[in-house]
């Protein structure tokens, strides 16, 4: 090696370690940064001429991000906070709903809030994107390959659009004794909530006459401002196995004005009610309990027990709230007790993550190197669960930067050393002469 090619490699170690420096103060600025991932300088050596014929030895600084190693979770109290436990990357673009898959890069900065819009966003003005649900509660046939089905995940939805109730069964005890008399008494009356089409709620009333003959009762079916559906009679079983549940159905009379009408199926003890509350009239299915079996109305001595009653559908409700769950998937809380699924978060990763561009926004972009990205659930195969509420933290360990600053320093002031002391050979050299 010549004297000039001494200077040369002394250069590239100034050169290899400034950029080493760079990337710890890189670091040491971004302790704090919300997942933000560390990046160090590795050293490569870098020779002139053929392989094997080498002149001279020289050093070149390789960046690499640590992706490895992994961080602690602060927990923030906001409940759209989020970080990832384990692998992987939440996919983030500039702008909502942004058409160009293009535009679509990862981060695992998960701070994120609603903007005016309810758009999810971080602190570096990135959108969250996910898969929205569709009505059915399902998210249909999505691409997990690309970006192409992603959409900017919006927790201001309003308003919960309700159900209209079909089915309904009733179940409670009639008291025995206040049949079979001279006089019967008043009837005993309850009432059951119901849904209608427009997420309204609406009541159906229950009349229940106990009659002069043992064990038998007429029971009527009225809507709210009592007008009557139908009535049908009841007799109970008074001994055996069966005691106490329904015997025998009779006299089913329809007394509805059409179009709303009763009907009452003897063999099933269920009374189909159609109800006019709009330009197609809602049917519901009332049960009240088969012939011989205990799963709905009952009659033994005692107290008359207030109607426990089971109704499908849902009132119309007001958003309170969301919430997450490990596997990425964002839940809507109603104020009519609903809890309807809104989006899905995936996850993204790659076969090669140290191969990912780091950007300005604490974001990742796809290489070459690092491979395609992957999109799948949270908590499943290689990528980790998402925890609502907490925060990742930057995977810099400040003693270690500090470590590597002092021993970087001694690595550039010896190279520093080695052009000083061939600048000083030289200078003997041109001595020579004289």
């Amino acid at each position: 090696m010549s004297i000039s090619n001494a200077m040369q490699t002394g250069v590239s170690g100034l050169l290899a370690n400034s950029t080493a420096i760079s990337s710890v103060s890189d670091n040491i600025a971004n302790a704090n940064t919300v997942g933000y991932r560390r990046s160090f300088a590795q050293m490569v050596t870098s020779t002139s001429g053929n392989f094997g014929s080498a002149s001279s030895n020289s050093v070149r600084a390789v960046s690499i991000l640590d992706m490895s190693e992994g961080s602690n979770l602060n927990n923030t109290g906001s409940a759209t906070d989020l970080a990832i436990s384990g692998q992987g990357f939440f996919v983030v673009s500039r702008s909502p709903n942004d058409p160009n898959v293009g535009n679509y890069v990862l981060t695992r900065a998960g701070s994120f809030l609603p903007d005016a819009n309810g758009d999810l966003v971080n602190a570096a003005g990135y959108y969250l994107a996910g898969y929205a649900y569709g009505d059915d509660g399902s998210l249909g046939s999505i691409d997990q390959n690309s970006f192409t089905d992603l959409t900017t995940v919006n927790v201001n939805t309003g308003l919960s659009t309700g159900a209209a109730s079909a089915q309904m069964s009733v179940a409670g005890n009639l008291p025995s004794q206040e049949t079979g008399v001279g006089a019967p008494g008043d009837p005993f009356t309850s009432s059951a909530e119901f849904f209608s089409p427009l997420g309204q709620a609406d009541r159906l009333q229950f009349s229940w006459q106990p009659t002069s003959t043992a064990n038998q009762w007429d029971l009527t079916f009225s809507d709210s401002s009592g007008n009557a559906y139908g009535n049908v009679t009841v007799d109970f079983n008074d001994s055996g196995a069966n005691a106490g549940s329904p015997a025998l159905y009779s006299g089913a009379t329809n007394t509805a004005t059409a179009p709303a009408a009763f009907a009452f199926d003897v063999s099933t003890g269920i009374v189909t009610l159609t109800i006019d509350n709009g330009t197609t009239p809602q049917v519901v299915n009332v049960s009240i309990g088969a012939p011989n079996t205990f799963d709905g109305m009952t009659q033994f001595a005692g107290d008359y027990t207030s109607l426990d009653v089971i109704t499908d559908g849902s009132a119309s409700g007001n958003l309170l709230g969301t919430e997450f769950d490990e596997n990425g998937n964002i839940f809507g809380i109603y104020d009519n007790g609903n809890r309807e699924p809104l989006f899905n978060v995936p996850l993204a990763s790659v076969a090669n993550p140290v191969g990912l561009v780091a950007g300005d926004g604490n974001i990742f972009q796809l290489s070459r190197a690092s491979g395609v990205a992957q999109l799948g659930a949270a908590g499943t195969g290689s990528v980790g669960n998402i925890t609502a509420g907490v925060l990742e933290n930057s995977n810099v360990e400040i003693a270690q930067e500090l470590t590597d600053l002092i021993r970087i320093q001694r690595a550039y002031s010896s190279n520093a050393k080695i052009i000083t002391t061939v600048d000083e050979m030289l200078d003997e050299t041109t001595r020579l002469k004289r």
